[in-house]
């Protein structure tokens, strides 16, 4: 950017800044809500569920056994 060029756009500076912190967020957001919908965390809960006696063997290998699918077809393992 040149001289004339900050100077004259010097006072959109706020705006920009404040543009790139809702990027910022927003890009976070959709971080932290991929996150909790991941397979992997599912998996971990499920683990949770059955050691906590709230479900039985067999309805855990059943939905275990889609959640790796899951996981396999997304390419994240």
């Amino acid at each position: 950017m040149g001289l004339i060029s900050g100077i004259l756009t010097l006072p959109l500076a706020p705006v920009r800044g404040v543009v790139a912190v809702g990027e910022l967020l927003a890009g976070e957001a959709q971080r932290q809500l991929a996150e909790l919908e991941s397979p992997q965390r599912a998996l971990a809960e499920l683990e949770a569920a059955r050691a906590a006696g709230e479900l039985t063997d067999e309805e855990f290998n059943e939905l275990e056994t889609e959640l790796i699918e899951q996981i396999l077809t997304r390419g994240g393992y």
